[in-house]
């Protein structure tokens, strides 16, 4: 008999050691470790199952955690508290709810875990009505979690008015109420609420010192610090981190070395402080220093050392590290991809046992970001559990290499769409000159009630502009005051670019001027906008303002002041504009600036001087060059530059007709017509391609796309019955003469 009562005892002492080995293990993040031991198990009990659906539950295996409890032989209320706390630690509320209402039985804890779990969400409605049939009126936890909620959503009325219900009240639930009003930087109502709160902690000291500090009142922040009766090590560090936020980093090391006792909070804060100023290697000496560090420390000096480029030391750091954390592993691969070494970001991405989403995604961003999209591809079909944010990133990816097939498959293949899926398909078109394509899916977008954000106005607005559709543009307008992105300025400046390449340059300038904020784009979208007007003297007189007023120009500025002193004859003035880009603001001149200035020289009749730039360019001259030099030519009636032109510019388009047209042209003009007939010749043989006629016109508020080769339509035949009557009407009313026109469109 007592033999075996002994050996019952040993395996119950045996037992008990292994639930609290996977307990440990757990906490270490040595998950494997854990599941070993658990599979290895002769005899479990309740608790050895809760043990191991906790560790699945901490350690990113939540599903694993799922299978088991629904395996599990026998539950107790412990089991499904521990699987609903597991679904609230990975913020998936609508599991969690399915499992509170199977439940058997409820405890005050059941409550608290699914009231915290709505409130988490902030779906405070959804918590509000758990609440209200809380069958134990007078559980504080359950009211204070409530109050939590609302004060987290900035809903101080509601949350003080239940504040004032309560039955009992603890120092939490005083605290709770204070931390609404300090995490929202409402410090005059924070400090009106903490001067007449009944029970004070150092929690209530903390939250005011943190809030002051938030709002930037560092002074106000430092005088509370120095009131605390009996300050904590949170006390000390809440300041610590106050100051290392606003970069004193001298009062926060002061700070620091005051401290009468450290933990390892206090140092990784300090660390933290000086990773985010960049001092790595004071950091590294303090991280030296640190009697005992935890998973934070070595993270944050690795991220450090990602930060500013120390790849190797950050390497280094990462393999002496006694755990190696998902956050440490994905620093690092972060860091490996940000320099392009995905060779060594493939090696990290392999060594992690347990990847997460964000793991995942961030090395499918990185073969995006290389343009490597079989590899991307080849990762989002291994991966198992997609988010948006990796469905997206596939878009942008597709996008991003032109092949908008492929991405519209992916948009179209995603369950679960955002705002940011129907920007990136947007932008996507947008990206590769399909704006008819933009607009249909903004369109769309509107249809399936996604809330368009200020991204999809400014793209579906800069769609508008290139199709001229000012009709859309309008209605979008509309839609853009009703939904306050007015003052948003990325959406102000594609309202500008909008109507001025629509034509309507006064209402551009309506925009301009009610704009909230003016920076550098919304001074460039409005002297674009005058050039493209042909209003060169505007354009110049908005860039002498927008100097007056410290507005720095940039490349864009210049491109566009120095087009609209091209389109009216100002040589001089553009020219002083160039040498002042260069001279005064430092700005490095790119072959559209060059472009700019042959245009302008050329167009004044200065021809050999414009070539004379073009000769002398430290870079190597593009199409736009050319082509500006050969325009020039065709005004002006010079063959022989207008030869050399043609020539240069057939190097960089060999299969365009329009630099073969315009020279055919003036040689037709200046009677070659042996020339003419050999530039067709040679037109043929290299199979110029000519570029499909393309148009747009707007009907009944919609848009309408045309193009010249698209295959015969329904109501084709019709159309050009019209349009032959037409005009047959228009030719007898004025009969134009085309002796000299050459049939080199028929090509």
């Amino acid at each position: 008999m007592k033999q075996n009562l002994k050996i019952m005892g040993e395996q119950a002492n045996h037992l008990f050691n292994q639930n609290t080995n996977i307990t440990q293990l757990a906490k270490s993040g040595k998950i494997e470790e854990a599941i070993q031991i658990f599979s290895g198990m002769t005899h479990r009990n309740t608790v050895t199952y809760n043990s191991m659906i906790s560790a699945f539950s901490k350690n990113g295996k939540i599903d694993d955690a799922r299978q088991l409890f629904d395996k599990m032989p026998k539950k107790n209320l412990v089991s499904w508290n521990t699987m609903i706390a597991g679904y609230l630690h990975h913020d998936k509320v609508d599991e969690a709810y399915q499992l509170f209402v199977r439940m058997p039985k409820r405890d005050r804890f059941s409550w608290t875990l699914m009231i915290t779990c709505f409130t988490r969400e902030g779906e405070l409605e959804k918590a509000r009505e758990l609440f209200d049939s809380l069958p134990h009126k007078r559980d504080v936890a359950c009211w204070n979690v409530m109050i939590g909620g609302y004060g987290k959503k900035g809903r101080f009325i509601e949350a003080k008015r239940l504040f004032d219900e309560m039955p009992v009240r603890n120092v939490v639930s005083w605290n709770l109420m204070l931390s609404g009003y300090t995490r929202n930087g409402e410090m005059h109502l924070g400090r009106e609420f903490f001067d007449g709160m009944e029970i004070r902690d150092v929690v209530s000291w903390n939250l005011m010192v943190d809030g002051f500090a938030e709002v930037g009142d560092l002074d106000s922040a430092w005088e509370f610090f120095g009131k605390i009766p009996n300050p904590n090590v949170v006390s000390w560090v809440t300041m610590l981190c106050a100051f290392g936020r606003r970069g004193k980093l001298l009062e926060a090391r002061r700070l620091f070395d005051q401290m009468p006792s450290k933990n390892i909070a206090s140092w990784n804060a300090m660390i933290g402080a000086y990773v985010k100023d960049f001092q790595i290697e004071e950091a590294a000496r303090l991280f030296r220093e640190m009697p005992k560090r935890d998973s934070v420390s070595w993270t944050m000096m690795i991220d450090g050392y990602v930060h500013v480029g120390q790849l190797d030391n950050a390497r280094e750091l990462l393999n002496q590290m006694p755990y190696k954390s998902i956050v440490a592993q994905t620093a690092m691969l972060s860091g490996y991809i940000k320099n392009k070494r995905m060779g060594e970001a493939c090696l990290v991405f392999n060594d992690i046992a347990a990847r997460d989403t964000i793991c995942w995604n961030t090395m499918i961003a990185g073969y995006v970001q290389m343009g490597r999209m079989d590899k991307a591809l080849s990762l989002f079909k291994d991966m198992e559990k997609k988010d948006l944010v990796t469905w997206n990133t596939m878009i942008i990816g597709y996008a991003q290499i032109g092949e908008m097939d492929k991405a519209v498959k992916i948009f179209e293949e995603m369950k679960v769409r955002n705002v940011v899926s129907w920007n990136s398909l947007i932008t996507g078109f947008l990206q590769n000159g399909l704006s008819f394509d933009a607009l249909n899916s903004f369109k769309l977008m509107a249809h399936e009630g996604t809330i368009p954000d200020h991204s999809t106005f400014a793209c579906g607005l800069s769609a508008c502009a290139n199709l001229a559709a000012l009709q859309v543009g309008k209605q979008m307008h509309n839609m853009v005051l009703k939904t306050g992105y007015v003052n948003n300025s990325f959406v102000g400046n594609a309202l500008i670019t909008m109507y001025a390449k629509c034509g309507r340059i006064f209402y551009a300038q309506l925009i301009f001027n009610d704009l909230h904020e003016v920076d550098v784009v919304s001074w460039n979208s409005m002297i674009t906008g005058y050039t493209l007007n042909g209003h060169g003297k505007e354009a110049v007189q908005l860039y002498e303002q927008m100097v007056l007023k410290g507005v720095l120009p940039d490349h864009v500025t210049f491109i566009g002041v120095l087009s609209g002193c091209s389109h009216i004859g100002l040589v001089d003035k553009g020219l002083k504009l160039f040498k002042c880009m260069t001279e005064i603001f430092s700005i490095e001149p790119l072959v559209e600036h060059y472009a700019c200035i042959v245009d302008m020289l050329g167009r004044a009749g200065m021809l050999y001087e414009a070539f004379e730039v073009v000769r002398g360019l430290k870079i190597k001259a593009n199409a736009g060059i050319w082509g500006a030099l050969l325009s020039a030519c065709k005004i002006h009636g010079n063959l022989e530059l207008g030869k050399i032109a043609s020539k240069e510019l057939l190097e960089f388009e060999p299969h365009k007709t329009s630099s073969s047209v315009l020279l055919s042209n003036m040689q037709a003009e200046a009677g070659r017509w042996h020339e003419v007939e050999n530039m067709r010749l040679m037109m043929k043989e290299n199979e110029a391609e000519k570029q499909p006629g393309c148009s747009w016109t707007e009907v009944g508020n919609q848009l309408h796309c045309f193009l010249s080769n698209r295959p015969m339509q329904p109501e084709t035949a019709e159309i050009y019955s019209t349009l032959k009557a037409l005009t047959s009407q228009i030719k007898n009313l004025d009969r134009i003469s085309d002796d000299f026109a050459y049939p080199l469109d028929n090509l």
